[in-house]
Order: C-alpha cells, then sequence, then structure tokens
C-alpha cells in the first residue's frame, strides 16, 4: 500500500524560515531510516506559498491565482510518498518523525489502480501500466 503523508504549513515555513541544522539532521537520520526500511519512495519540503499558483477550472476558462494563500492551516510544507504494508504500519513510521510543537501530519493511502474497479478497463489499465513503467524508468 501507497501512503502520502502530507507536512502541514505553519507561519515559519509559510515565512520562508529554514529549519535548524539539528531538524535538518534529525530529519536525514529519519529519511534514512525510512529507506532503509524500503519505506520510503519520495519526500520533499516545499517552498511557501507565496511563490506558489493555483489554476482555476470552469468549463474551458483557466484562471491563475498567484499566491500567498491566507490559510495556512490548509496548506502543504512537505510530502513523503511511502510503501507499507499496512496503514497501522504507516501510522507507526510517521510516529518516529523528528516534530514537535502540535505539528500535525496527514497520512493518506493513495489508490492503486485495483481501487477503480471495473471503471478501470483492460484498455486504461494497460495504459496505466505503461505510463506507470515510463515515471519509474526515469526515477
Amino acid at each position: 500500500m501507497r501512503f502520502m503523508i502530507l507536512v502541514k504549513a505553519n507561519a515559519d515555513s509559510e515565512a520562508g524560515v529554514m529549519p535548524s541544522t539539528e531538524l535538518l539532521a534529525e530529519m536525514m537520520q529519519y529519511n534514512e531510516e525510512l529507506v532503509k526500511a524500503g519505506v520510503m519512495r519520495g519526500g520533499d519540503g516545499l517552498h511557501p506559498s507565496s511563490k506558489g499558483v493555483r489554476v482555476r477550472f470552469d468549463g474551458k476558462q483557466r484562471t491563475v491565482i498567484d499566491g500567498p494563500f491566507a490559510e495556512t492551516k490548509e496548506l502543504v510544507a512537505g510530502y513523503w510518498l511511502w510503501e507499507c504494508p499496512n496503514r497501522e504500519s504507516a501510522i507507526e513510521w510517521l510516529k518516529k518523525a523528528p516534530f514537535d510543537g502540535g505539528t500535525e501530519i496527514e497520512l493518506r493511502q493513495v489508490f492503486s489502480t485495483e481501487d477503480f474497479g471495473e471503471a478501470l478497463t483492460p484498455e486504461l489499465r494497460e495504459q496505466e501500466d505503461k505510463l506507470r513503467a515510463q515515471t519509474e524508468s526515469l526515477a
């Protein structure tokens, strides 16, 4: 099972405040444990929303909205993509993360092709498999 772990933004991350050397070292050690255990598939921190945009889709119209975005608690400051045998395993890994100070991290399961049932026709499944193989070969 794949899981997306979303690190919520806070006032510091939105202000562009970089983590301390101590926190970076702790995070590197944690990430190394995830990699050695075969859990981590990817992850990065994100620049503040002031450097981002949102695109609103309405019919054929596309509207670009420049950041920053007001609701800090609704923003993402970073993410991981993990592969774990089950939700409980992912939760146990997340509990080991070197966060403090009321930080909230969101863990959500990523859809697999099986989750789409009959709506994912054999032709669409074949196309998905090809795209996934191409993506993995680029990594």
